[in-house]
Parts: structure tokens; sequence; C-alpha cells
């Protein structure tokens, strides 16, 4: 046996053996602890089942990077609004539909007068509810996985609370940030051949507030039918104040375009094509029969060269029927427009010529705002500005309110510094058959715009995204132009007379575009 004092200098402390864990390590297990707990409470119990108006929901919190909400109608598709930027999203789901009470809102239009307070008493009792439900669901959850993780009640407890301090900060930015015009911009996804109907027309529910509350019941009603036929809803007559614009660029020869904009043309009833270029790929004669199918998509079509288009090209498309070809400045009415246009300086295919570069694209640009000029000094003022390269575009800043380009295979929007609104479209050929070699292949893309046919300002625009090859995805995104949609002064009285014609009614519906 040791003598006691060598026990007692060489003996060492029982606390030293024990392993304390780092603060950081210990805060973050607690971090992962608290938002994964929190993420399963919500999952499994945070879901409010409530009636709205003539509709069952179900609506759920969601953690999310952006936040939103996300309004999901099976089989129809979905509308996402950015109404808060928050770490939450509110989903609600359409659950099921009371045919009964639908049909009461159609048949008796005086209904209609009390669905907006009743339908906003519905989602204010589901969202408390849903609030209550979510507190109780993070804390249980955190505080479960907590006991699991750390055996010790205390911490458990502190992760429940924690749970709760954080979705009590999430809804806090949520509130702060909510955004009532977000639903005046929706985010369509679904089924392509009813998204006039559920995006409805930008001025009408602006200023006819009244009939788009009717066209809205006679939508709801319309939506049991697509549980039995996914054909399409009634689509909304075109407003008389808005002429619209497909427009589409960079087509690439890719032969699917042609069907998505004749189906566009008809499903939008669209007044004027307006293409901003590379149609083609080399631009050589024996492209030029691809060109054919353009006198039958239904509208006036208007043309700028782009630089894979050669004047070939343009010389052949300037004897088609219902084609109009635009170039050095040239301007023209059409569609109660009035539209003028500049060919691109440059013809890439040719690699016997100096390409230029970018100096070419803004002298281009110069010569045509001058020619702009020259309009408005006639007393014949442009609406829109057709070119294919956006550097030349934004040479025409304050000579016209939009001008349109394309070139860069993807979508841009600016309001430039002197007040022209730039749009630069992406591929509508989704790159053209080229895209066939990527790993995934490039998105369809082409817009809808809408301009008042007084002021012949845009209005509103809907951006139309498809999945590549094979079409299997569908998006539209509404925009309002800010500075040219002038907001309702007073709401609608419940009896004015609607300008624009109601939608076909149940038993006439609008036939499905074939994509």
């Amino acid at each position: 046996m040791l003598p006691r004092r060598y026990r007692a200098h060489h003996a060492t402390p029982v606390s030293s053996l024990v392993h304390t864990p780092h603060p950081w390590a210990s805060a973050l297990g607690m971090a992962a602890v608290v938002l994964l707990g929190a993420w399963l409470g919500l999952l499994i119990v945070g879901s409010v089942h409530t009636p709205v108006g003539p509709m069952d929901t179900s609506m759920t919190l969601r953690p999310s990077v952006t936040g939103g909400t996300k309004i999901n109608v099976s089989p129809l598709g979905a509308l996402e609004l950015d109404s808060h930027v928050a770490p939450i999203r509110l989903d609600v789901d359409v659950d099921r539909l009371d045919p009964a009470r639908s049909q009461d809102l159609v048949e008796n239009p005086q209904l209609i007068s009390g669905l907006q307070d009743e339908i906003s008493r519905d989602v204010r009792d589901g969202a408390t509810d849903l609030a209550v439900r979510s507190c109780i669901a993070v804390v249980a959850g955190a505080t479960a996985l907590g006991l699991a993780v750390f055996r010790s009640p205390r911490r458990a407890l502190t992760a429940g609370g924690l749970a709760l301090a954080l979705l009590a900060a999430s809804g806090t930015a949520a509130y702060a940030s909510w955004n009532p015009k977000s639903v005046l911009e929706p985010r369509y996804s679904g089924l392509l051949s009813s998204a006039p109907s559920v995006v409805g027309d930008a001025r009408s529910i602006i200023s006819e507030f009244d009939v788009y509350q009717k066209e809205l019941a006679r939508l709801v009603t319309n939506v049991t039918k697509l549980y039995e036929a996914t054909s399409t809803l009634p689509a909304y007559q075109p407003d008389p104040g808005t002429i619209r614009v497909l427009h589409v660029s960079d087509v690439h020869l890719n032969p699917a375009a042609w069907h998505i904009i004749g189906s566009l043309v008809k499903q939008y009833e669209i007044d004027v094509i307006i293409d901003s270029g590379d149609t083609m790929d080399h631009g050589a004669t024996a492209e030029n029969a691809f060109l054919d199918a353009i006198p039958g998509l239904g509208a006036p079509y208007v043309w700028v060269r782009g630089n894979h288009d050669s004047l070939i090209t343009q010389e052949y498309l300037s004897k088609l029927k219902n084609v109009h070809v635009l170039d050095e400045g040239a301007a023209m009415d059409i569609g109660g427009l009035r539209i003028a246009g500049t060919g691109d300086p440059r013809f890439t295919p040719d690699r016997s010529l100096e390409d230029g570069g970018e100096a070419v694209e803004y002298m281009a640009g110069i010569r045509f705002a001058s020619a702009l000029r020259d309009q408005e000094r006639a007393g014949t003022p442009v609406d829109i500005a057709v070119v294919h390269n956006p550097l030349a575009a934004r040479e025409t800043d304050g000579t016209v309110p939009l001008v349109l380009a394309g070139d860069i295979h993807r979508r841009e929007n600016e309001l430039l510094p002197f007040g022209t609104r730039l749009k630069v479209e992406g591929s509508t050929g989704g790159g053209g058959l080229r895209a066939v070699e990527r790993d995934e292949p490039a998105k369809v893309e082409t817009s809808v715009l809408y301009l008042d046919r007084t002021t012949k300002r845009l209005q509103a625009w809907d951006e139309i995204t498809l999945g590549g090859l094979g079409l299997t995805s569908a998006e539209v995104t509404r925009h309002l132009a800010e500075e040219n949609t002038p907001l309702p002064t007073a709401s609608p009285s419940p009896s004015a007379t609607p300008s624009p014609n109601p939608s076909p009614g149940p038993g006439s519906p609008s036939p499905a575009p074939s994509l």
C-alpha cells in the first residue's frame, strides 16, 4: 500500500475523467434538435382542416427558405404567392368542393356579395386555429426529441422553449413582411390549359372586381368537372380595353415551338405575335421551309432578324402571308399598336466576315433610337420597339415606352433610367434542337403582354415556362407594370354593369389546347 502522502500527491481528480462537450458543439446539437423537432412536430400534427366558403381545405405550416403561400387545387395545379418573407410557408390544399353550395353561388349571384366576408372570416378562424396547433406541435416535437437525445428533462424543455421562440419570430417576420398585393402576381403551375382562367385578366381583376367575383364563382363550379375530365375551364373573354401580345424569341428551328405558339394564340386570344429573332440556326435556304407554319398561327406575325437569321431568311419571310418584317427602324400599325424594329447587324454563321462585337450592337441601337425620335417628331410615336440584342435595346431608352429583345436565352426585365421598360425573352424553342445535347433540356419560354388599348402602355404580363423536351411541366407567373397600372380608386358597386363579356357557361367549355 502506497503512503498517504504519495497517494494525495499523485491522485487524479474524478472530474477530469468526465468528457465535457465543447460549448459550440453543445449549441449546434441543441439547434439541430430544435429545428428537427419543430419540423417533425409540424409534419405530424401541424395541419388544420377548415371550410373556406364552398371548399373544404387543409392549412399547414411548413419550413421554407423563402416563405410565401402555396394553394394546391388538385388536379388543376397550384398557385404560389410571394405573400411574406419568413422561414415558414403556408400550404393550403383544397380537399373537396361542395357541388351544391357552388351551384347555389352561380344560380343566385346575390349570395356572392356576402361571400368575401365569409371567406375572410373562415380564413381568419382557420389561421388562428393553425397558429395554436403549430405552437403546440413545435413545442411537443422539440421537447420529445430533446428528451430522446439529451436524456435530460431540463434540456428537453429548453429545446421546446427555443422552438416556440423560433416559431414566434418567424410569425413576426411573416407579419412584418406581409404583401397584400401578392395575390395580383401569382405564379401558376399545372395544367396550362387552365392558366387564363386561374390567373385571370389583369385589368378585370383590378378595375372590374364585381365581374371577377362572378367569374370566380363560375370557376369554382367548373373545378368539379376537372375531376371527371381534365379538359379545361372556360377562359375569360378578352377585356375590350386590352391588347394581347405574345412575345417569342430564339426558336432556333424547333418545330415544337409552332404548336406551342398556335395553342397560346387560341387560348389567350392573342392579337399580335412579336418575334425578336433567331428563328433559324444557319440562315440557309434549306431552312426556309421551316417558316411555312407561321401564316397558320392565327395572328399577325411581327419579326426582326437575329444574328442566326440571314437576309435570305428575311426575304423569304417578307413574302409570307400575315408576316410583317421590320428592319432599319421601319414602323407599322399592327393589331392596334405602332411597332418599329431593326434587324441584328451581325450574322454569326458567316465565319468569313469580322463579327464586330458589342460596338456594332451599340451603333445599331443608336441608329434605331434616332429613327424612333424621327417617328415621334412626325406625330406617329412608336408603342413597342423590337430588336434582337439587349445591348442595342438599351440605346432606345427614353424614346419608346417598351422595347423587346432576345438573344441571351434567358429572361430579363428592367425599367431603364429614362422610363423605357426593357423585356428580354428566353428561348421559345428551348435553345433549339441542339438542346438535346445537354444533360437537362432547356426550358421553353414565352410571355403574354397585356397593353391598354387607349394609352398603348403595358399593364401586366404572364411569363409562361414549359419543361424541356416532353413538356412535362407548365408554369405561368403574373407580373404587373406598376408604372402604368392604375390602382382602383373605389370598390366597384355590386350592381355595376360589367364591361367585359362574361365567360362561357359550364355547358360551353373552351377546347383544351393541343401541346
